[in-house]
């Protein structure tokens, strides 16, 4: 792949991107666009991939990872700015903290640590947190006199709230994976109450960001869930629990055919996608073991972003990439929809040579 081999495959990168991925152009898309966890690898630099560095040695880091990635892949691929320390609006409370959980750091990477581990003590949290105030307790002191110095010297206001860690994952983070299960099996007038409580809070919260970022669910629709975890639960178990959460969020702030409506869980949960297909999600993206053609039968209009195995590309294995990467092809000109990823993160240690071959057999398997 020469200069003018670059060139034509973003230009037909392009292309493909119509359409939700959908568009029946000459190649398959290309979602990879690499990570700032991979500057440590490729630059044979020391680092934490998950922890925050200073900006001046991030975005030296980042030039220098992008000036090696033109050369290679053609394009420049991570930020090279990041905003001045005094515009970053002061952290706000977050939902795990919510139900009485604690973020902390822990093996070089975050973690939300549990705060209960009964059906009673559960039972007391979700009393506490049907009395709280979700604005005042997420908002810190300082927070009007910051949002107003940085809106008078940046212009900047506050990002809504259109994400939000998973229900399963949250409350298996809290409750623990296994008390969950059995409170589904054991309590389920408890186990529900739990996940319109957890549905209800990021309604709230969404509401003050909303509010705060001078925003409304119609002028600034979509919402993604990122939730490993749902692969634990049976498909009744997650029809009680995760399901309701998605619904009803997804009603609020993605009404519309077009409005965002996207669910990572990059976990082997293909025996939760039927209970996923009365969403009509739009976007997608799954654990490696979960195929095309088994997310399409239930998902005709998502986007799939990519069945790779984190770790075949982490490993640079160049056969298990090409079988992996051809098997993807040929399931995008079948089905459609394939936007050629990582089946969750790109970690540390992914090369740029290695997203070189993937463009490689894109370009060179056009039809």
């Amino acid at each position: 792949m020469d200069q003018r081999d670059l060139e034509q495959f973003w230009k037909d990168d392009e292309e493909a991107h119509r359409d939700n991925c959908f568009f029946r152009g000459h190649q398959v898309a290309l979602g990879i666009r690499m990570s700032d966890e991979c500057v440590f690898a490729e630059l044979g630099e020391d680092g934490t991939p998950w922890k925050p560095i200073p900006k001046d040695r991030r975005i030296e880091l980042n030039k220098r990872y992008n000036d090696k990635a033109e050369r290679i892949v053609g394009k420049r691929l991570l930020s090279e700015t990041l905003p001045e320390p005094d515009a970053v609006f002061p952290e706000t409370r977050r939902i795990g903290e919510v139900f009485g959980g604690r973020y902390v750091y822990q093996h070089d990477t975050e973690w939300l640590e549990q705060s209960v581990d009964t059906p009673e003590a559960l039972e007391a949290l979700l009393d506490r947190v049907d009395r709280l105030d979700i604005r005042a307790f997420m908002l810190p002191e300082n927070w009007e006199h910051e949002k107003k110095r940085i809106f008078e010297t940046y212009g900047l206001r506050p990002a809504p709230m259109r994400h939000m860690r998973g229900p399963v994952t949250l409350a298996c983070s809290l409750f623990g994976s296994e008390n969950l299960i059995f409170l589904g099996m054991d309590e389920p007038d408890l186990y529900r109450r739990f996940s319109d409580a957890i549905a209800r809070v990021q309604m709230e919260m969404s509401a003050v960001m909303d509010e705060e970022a001078g925003v409304t669910a119609e002028s600034h629709p979509g919402f993604s869930f990122a939730d490993d975890n749902c692969c634990l639960l049976t498909p009744e178990l997650y029809r009680d629990f995760g399901l309701p959460v998605l619904k009803r969020i997804f009603a609020h702030y993605s009404p519309n055919p077009d409005d965002k409506r996207y669910q990572h869980s990059d976990s082997a949960m293909a025996h939760i996608i039927p209970e996923l297909a009365g969403l009509d999600l739009n976007g997608v993206n799954f654990g490696p073991t979960v195929t095309v053609p088994e997310i399409r039968r239930h998902l005709p209009h998502a986007r799939i972003d990519g069945c790779i195995a984190p770790f075949t590309f982490m490993r640079n294995d160049e056969a298990q990439l090409r079988r992996e990467v051809l098997r993807d092809i040929r399931d995008g000109f079948e089905y459609g929809g394939v936007n050629i990823s990582t089946a969750g993160s790109i970690n540390n240690g992914s090369l740029l040579s290695s997203m070189r071959l993937i463009m490689e057999l894109i370009q060179e398997n056009r039809r």
